[in-house]
């Protein structure tokens, strides 16, 4: 459907180490900061297709609060996987007309079966969380897309690669010591089926087990972008500002 492969980045970054992407182009991750200027400008018909940045993190990393700001300041249109599924889970019937959009996708026997995993911890079946997520990407007028959770493991990102025929375009990790992560989710207090002691215990270890082996895979394409994620939102989001700014030529 749309594919696109990512071939250069002028890239700006501090607080990193130094990775070699598979061009030979390099991601300066150092105390100083460096510019690396594309070796060529990117097609009108490239531009057009979407622009797609997977954000992961632990739950709890700040990588919702985050990409609230990337899309307020960058213009990036920001989809929750999460917050997806949770729409989808509260659909009341067959024909979709909870109260979101997204829900005619699929029969109302799916809500069940995603609230029993949200429960439990569990991931959603990756068919129905990329299908939602193509519907939310084909419906919007921007191109420039944060898919905020996702994939979480590596059937997520395979079945993505499957059904939407690209692989991301960059992705954006979250780093943040697990004590901070459950603390961060046991006090934001937003009414979550998931959101409590047990659950979250359980979410992690999915996280380890499941989610690490992704972020590792798009760290040896040379595709991952590290972020401390301790700290206040502001300086969290100071680490992650020049990553986008260095962006605006390209998309």
């Amino acid at each position: 459907m749309y594919r696109r492969r990512l071939t250069s980045l002028p890239l700006f970054f501090s607080h990193f180490h130094q990775v070699k992407r598979a061009d030979q182009l390099k991601i300066y991750q150092a105390f100083s900061t460096e510019i690396i200027n594309p070796v060529e400008s990117e097609s009108s018909s490239t531009r057009n297709s979407p622009y797609v940045a997977f954000v992961l993190g632990g739950p709890g990393s700040g990588k919702g609060t985050q990409c609230l700001k990337i899309a307020e300041t960058f213009g990036f249109e920001h989809i929750g996987a999460g917050d997806l599924l949770r729409k989808e889970m509260y659909s009341s019937t067959e024909e979709g007309s909870g109260p979101t959009k997204f829900c005619n996708i699929f029969p109302s026997e799916f809500s069940a079966m995603i609230q029993k995993l949200m429960r439990e911890g569990s991931i959603a079946p990756s068919e129905v969380t990329v299908k939602l997520i193509q519907k939310a990407i084909e419906s919007a007028e921007n191109r420039k897309f944060l898919i905020d959770g996702f994939p979480r493991s590596e059937e997520n990102r395979t079945a993505y690669e499957r059904i939407i025929g690209a692989e991301p375009n960059f992705v954006l990790f979250f780093d943040c010591p697990e004590e901070v992560m459950v603390k961060r989710v046991l006090n934001r207090n937003e009414g979550r089926v998931d959101d409590n002691e047990h659950t979250v215990k359980e979410r992690l270890k999915v996280y380890k087990a499941v989610t690490l082996p992704v972020v590792n895979h798009y760290a040896k394409k040379g595709k991952l972008y590290k972020v401390d994620g301790t700290g206040t939102q502001e300086e969290i989001f100071e680490r992650v500002r020049p990553i986008f700014s260095s962006l605006s030529s390209l998309v």
